[in-house]
This record gives structure tokens, sequence and C-alpha cells, in this order.
């Protein structure tokens, strides 16, 4: 009664000349604060009308598209489960359902008590403190339903380990918004990595007119912005989605002058964000914490010297002072010691027999290059100097914890498959980036999950550019309250580990996870449908360390994308649950051997909550689809 009377007390107004069309039964839902896709709510209506030859619904027929929409009948089973009236929950009810169904053990009863005020609305039950089934709807469809655990939305890591301990969302060539060679630079690269959590931009610097640095993708047809426009973004987007610290990895091009231009720039318009100096201790033995760094913005580049020279000429005017660095240039079949030169052909691209397995010492000896440093520019560089990579024997031998190297992504690879070990060891010591190799002039990705899995901290990735690896990006960094900072697994920190992804052995802790997949809700109708129809399918994928890599298949529901149902149950066990991340894709069967992206969602292993949970969806570009979402049972121990 109380809900019929609830519900007509918020729609008779809109029926006062009997009937009502579309628009006005959109505006009512909104009304009623549900949240819907146009495209299913004008099928439902059509053919409720269709049947009659008449444009307009009344009363009667508004309700049967509400229940259409909003009634779900794999919600009713659920409350009809632990109401025994079907009608109403009383709190004890809802309190034994969250202990036995969400696994909520802890505060169930102030749980309970904060469910009914936020979601029952009708007033009479909430005074009455109970739940109807309009309450438990908006409940299980809600955030605090949802399958990414609460206390993973903020941040709960330790924050005072040394950076080096954390992996660190990295963007590659941020300045870009297409592609690599006469795409748009954009100061919105700078813009949107920055408010999607992101800690270490790319700033490309070259020699521009006036004695301006410009940033660019050198050597090609890609436009040009202002140095100091792109920190001026910076300064002013910095800590919009974290307050953790900020790196800036200058690809420096310039010449000493126009790098002196850069560090004016640099102090001028970021001010006390711009660390220039050591915090405490000026001999640096370990790295300071994110922590410690919190609101700081920290210059990556190449440097003259040690920190404690640096500290020692604080005070003095090192305006027109220079300083060479001379560099070994190894040569090795990658050549990739230019990440920034796609366009350049290669020399001699035939592979010699041999050759294929690397070596992480250097085979060969070339030239070597002499680089001119601004001494103003190289003394804001502080706990992030560059380094070229010469081998891990070279770096556990000769490399200061402050230093950090680069290495390209087919280097990299053939390190995790051949060195693993050694890949390990050093990134628990310094700070490693990967960034893709020159050939991907289309911006496209590689798979930053093999990086992650020997403990690379910046695994830098171009943002701009949608698909699986994005994806996988942003799923792992919604952990720890997407700050940016994630804290490695001890096993990437401890300096003496033997672990290795290829062969985890006494590192594994294997995880038993079942997933049952219930339902869809509202899922974006297929390209190929007129209507609101789709023919959806699930893949759950699992990635993380090679024997932990899986895909599962729901089967097909055949045209209905506003309520398909599957009941169907994945198992898996995961040997290195710290490393892994799951993917829920959901896709349009559009032939037998073609299906069409829909939505999808990823998130770390360890941030599932039990129970049952709803997965929202999110669009290629990385939008919400609301309210386009899974229902699923998850367990796991």
């Amino acid at each position: 009664m109380e809900e019929n009377r609830w519900f007509l007390n918020i729609i008779q107004d809109e029926f006062m000349n009997g009937k009502i069309g579309l628009d006005s039964t959109m505006k009512l839902l909104e009304k009623l604060h549900i949240t819907f896709d146009v495209a299913h709510v004008k099928h439902v209506f059509k053919k409720t009308v269709d049947k009659r030859k008449v444009h307009t619904i009344n009363i009667e027929d508004f309700r049967a598209i509400y229940r259409t929409i909003v009634h779900r009948t794999e919600f009713h089973e659920l409350f009809c489960a632990y109401s025994p009236n079907h009608k109403i929950l009383a709190d004890t009810e809802l309190i034994e359902f969250l202990k036995k169904e969400q696994f909520q053990t802890e505060d169930s009863e102030i749980r309970a008590l904060e469910i009914i005020l936020k979601y029952e609305p009708i007033d009479e039950v909430r005074k009455r403190r109970q739940l109807s089934f309009e309450g438990f709807i908006r409940y299980m469809s809600s955030e605090d339903s949802s399958i990414f655990k609460k206390d993973h939305r903020t941040v709960y890591q330790d924050m005072n380990h040394p950076l080096c301990d954390y992996f660190i969302s990295s963007s590659h060539n941020t300045y870009l918004i297409s592609d690599q060679l006469i795409g748009p630079s954009d100061l919105f690269g700078y813009i949107s990595a920055l408010l999607k959590g992101c800690r270490c931009l790319e700033i490309d610097c070259w020699d521009g007119s006036n004695n301006e640095p410009v940033v660019y993708h050198g050597h090609t047809l890609t436009s040009k912005i202002s140095f100091s426009s792109v920190i001026h973004v910076i300064d002013k987007y910095a800590f919009a989605a974290s307050e953790y610290p900020v790196i800036l990895s200058l690809e420096n091009h310039c010449s000493p002058k126009q790098q002196e231009v850069m560090a004016q720039h640099l102090e001028d318009i970021l001010g006390d964000k711009l660390l220039t100096s050591t915090i405490g201790d000026s001999v640096v033995t370990q790295l300071p914490s994110p922590e410690a760094l919190k609101f700081k913005i920290l210059i990556k580049n190449k440097k003259v010297g040690t920190i404690e020279e640096t500290m020692l000429r604080k005070g003095q005017d090192s305006h027109g002072e220079t300083a060479e660095i001379s560099e070994e240039e190894y040569s090795s079949e990658e050549d990739e010691t230019d990440e920034k030169a796609p366009l350049q052909p290669k020399g001699n691209s035939s592979k010699r027999k041999g050759e294929n397995k690397p070596s992480s010492t250097p085979r060969k000896k070339a030239k070597i290059k002499k680089i001119k440093i601004a001494i103003e520019l190289s003394d804001l560089v502080i706990y992030t100097k560059s380094e070229k990579f010469v081998s891990f024997e070279y770096s556990l031998a000769n490399q200061k914890c402050y230093e950090n190297n680069s290495i390209g992504e087919v280097k990299a690879r053939k390190f995790v498959k051949h060195s693993g070990n050694e890949f390990v060891s050093h990134t628990s010591r310094f700070i490693t980036r990967i960034y893709p190799k020159g050939t991907r002039t289309n911006s496209s990705n590689y798979n930053p999950q093999e990086f992650w899995n020997v403990g690379c901290q910046m695994v830098a990735l171009n943002f701009q550019t949608p698909g699986v690896q994005m994806e996988l990006q942003t799923g792992k960094f919604l952990d720890n309250g997407g700050c940016g900072y994630i804290l490695k697994p001890e096993f990437l920190r401890n300096h003496s580990s033997t672990f290795n992804p290829y062969n985890v052995g006494r590192y594994s802790k294997p995880m038993s996870l079942s997933i049952r997949l219930i339902s869809g809700h509202q899922l974006p109708p297929s390209n190929l449908s007129k209507t609101n129809k789709a023919d959806p399918l699930v893949q759950i994928e699992i990635y993380g360390v090679p024997e932990d890599q899986v895909k599962r298949k729901s089967s097909v529901i055949k045209s209905n994308a506003l309520s398909p149902r599957w009941d169907e149950t994945f198992s898996f066990t995961v040997q290195v649950p710290e490393l892994a991340l799951i993917r829920f894709c959901v896709e349009d069967e559009i032939s037998l051997v073609a299906n069409e992206f829909l939505g999808q969602y990823t998130l770390p292993l360890l941030s599932l909550s039990k129970g049952y949970r709803n997965v929202p969806l999110f669009s290629k570009n990385g939008g919400k689809l609301e309210p386009a979402s899974l229902f699923v049972y998850v367990w796991y121990y």
C-alpha cells in the first residue's frame, strides 16, 4: 500500500490530462531518481503504444514501463529470500543479508541503518527503519554495492616507503592527442592525464624562436606548443586528482641557452611546488617517500655530477655555466637509443645470427656522445637523475639510488624473458621507466602488465590511445584512492628477492576465485540494432604473471541488451594475486567470427568485493556507460 501511495504521489500530477508522451515518461523516471538509457526506455515505450496505435500512455502503462526497467527479477528473488512477506525487509533481515551474502561482518547494524537512510525512498518505511523493494533496488544498483572494494577507493597503503617501492602512473609523449607523426600537440594532453591521476608526464623540449623553448615530437610534423604554456597547465592541474608528487620527465633537445630559459620558467611558474633541494639530509642514501614529497613537482633530466655538489652550489649564480656529459653510445639491433626518432631509417636492419638473446652487457662500444647541459637546469634535478642504462651488473656496481634508467620496450621485453631475476633486483633499487618503441607511430600501446610483473615503476603509455592496454592502466591505478602511486608487493621491493614472473615458485600464494555471472542491465545496444537489441556475451579475463593469464567466455544471449540473464559460474586459481587484474568485457556477437565491444571494467584482483555486486561498465574512451552494468556474485579465499 505504502509503495503504491508513494509512487502515485510522485507521478499523478503528470497525468492530470489523462495521458503522457515519451518526453514526460523520461522526466518522470528522472523524478523517481532512476538512471536510464534512452534507447531502452524508447523501445519499451514504443512496444506499449504500438499495440494501440497511439503515441501516449496512461498511468497504468507508466507503472508497467517502470517495472520493466526498474524491478529486476534477479533483485526480487534475492529480496524475497530475506523478506518473509516479500514486501519489506526489517533492519534485522537486512543485517542478516549483509552478513551472509555481502560478507559485511563488522558494524553490520550501523551499515544497515546507513543503507536504509540513504536508499529508502518511502518516508514511512524509512522512519520504521525498514527497507522496501524500491529501497533494496536502489541499494543494489548503487556504488555501495559495487564490485570495487570500498576501502580501496581512498589512500590506504603506507605512503612512507622510498619512491622506488611504488608503481607510478606514467604517460608517454603526454603532449600528443592522436598519432606521433602529424597529429596535434595540445595542452589538453597534460590536463587530461593529470585529471586521470597520472604522476609522471613527459615533455619533449626543443629550441623555439625568440629564445622560447617549444614542446613537440621532434623531426615530425606534429604541431608545437610553448614550454611555458605547458608548465602553466601543470601548475594549475598537478594536484587536482592526487596530492602526491608529480615527476616531469624532460626529453631535452634544447641548446644550453634555452635550457636556462626552461629552468627560469620552471622556477617562476611552479614556485614553491618545484623541488629544488633535498629534504633533510643532503647526503642521499635512499629516495624520499611520496608522503614526504606531497604537493611537490620533481624534474627528471640528465644531471651534471651529484646531488651533494648541487647543494654546495646553492645560492651561487650559475647563469651561463654549462657542462658536458659524455655518454657511450652502444649499438644494438634494437636501436632504441632515441625513443624520439621514429622517422629516421634504420641502418642495417638484417639481424645477424645469435643476436636474439640479449645480454645485459653491451656487445660493442660505439662513439662517445657529448651532451651540453646548463647548470641552472641540471641543478633542478634532485632525486630523479636520468642515467643511460648500460647493464644490470653496471647499475648494481655504480648507480646511485637517485639515478634512474629508461629502457625501450623491445629490450625490456627480452630482459623480462631471459633475466627476470636481475630485472627484479634492479627495480627493487632503482626507478625504471619503460617507453614504447619508436615504430609505434600510430601511438599504439604495449601490454604494461609484463613490465609491472618485474617491478618497473614507470611503465609509460600513450594516454590518448584507447584499448585494452589503457584499460589495464586505468584499472590498476583505481587502487589506493586513484592517487597514482601503488605500493609494490613485498617480493618486488625486497633487495634480495629472487622473484621471477616466469617461475614464481615459493612466491605463489594461490587464491581460489569464483564468479557467478548473473545478469546484465541496460547494456548499450548493438551498432547494428535499430532498436535496443544486442546479442551480448561476457569475457572474464585475468592479467598477471604468465601462468595466471586466462580468458573465459560466457554464452551468448540472443537479442536482449535490456536484461540478459546468464547464471553461469567461472572458477579461477590465481598464483600471484598481488599482481593480477581482472577484466570484464561485454561484447555483441555480430557473426560467428566477429564480436563488437560494448563496454568493460578492469580492477585489481585484490580490490574485488565479495558477495552480490554490480559491475559498472565503461566505453572505449573510458567514459562511464551509466546505467549499463553486470550483476555478479563474487567469492574467493
